[in-house]
């Protein structure tokens, strides 16, 4: 049976084991080819060499922020015209790391703890429509 995200690839960031395997179990259910890193430097590397679709990013992670990771993303694309969607995940409530986010391009931000439906139903406009 196939998947809403059949031949579609997700990286997923996080430096928390557990969310890291909520979020690709749901997505490898869903058809998508998952990836994952832990850390910021892992995450650039991975998104090098997998081209996402689209990568769930959280915002703190070691040896690399993720505002640090996102804004490399979006400087690749300028050069490639390439760039992956990108979600970014935070459990830190402030509207200035929102703010950050969104001057950096972000294409949807979710703060900690979210429903899972709600990443999904995020991910299904970003990849679908």
């Amino acid at each position: 049976m196939a998947g809403p995200f059949d031949g579609k690839t997700i990286l997923v960031v996080d430096d928390d084991p557990d969310i890291v395997t909520a979020i690709k179990a749901v997505f490898d259910e869903m058809g998508a080819s998952v990836a994952t890193a832990a850390d910021g430097n892992s995450a650039i590397d991975q998104a090098a060499s997998d081209c996402p679709d689209l990568v769930v990013l959280d915002a703190m992670l070691p040896g690399r922020s993720g505002f640090l990771v996102l804004e490399h993303l979006k400087r690749v694309a300028k050069e490639t015209g390439e760039c992956p969607n990108i979600v970014m995940i935070t459990g830190n409530q402030g509207r200035r790391h929102q703010a950050w986010a969104q001057s950096l391009g972000v294409d949807a931000y979710l703060n900690k703890p979210f429903r899972m439906e709600r990443l999904i139903e995020t991910v299904e406009k970003l990849l679908l429509n």
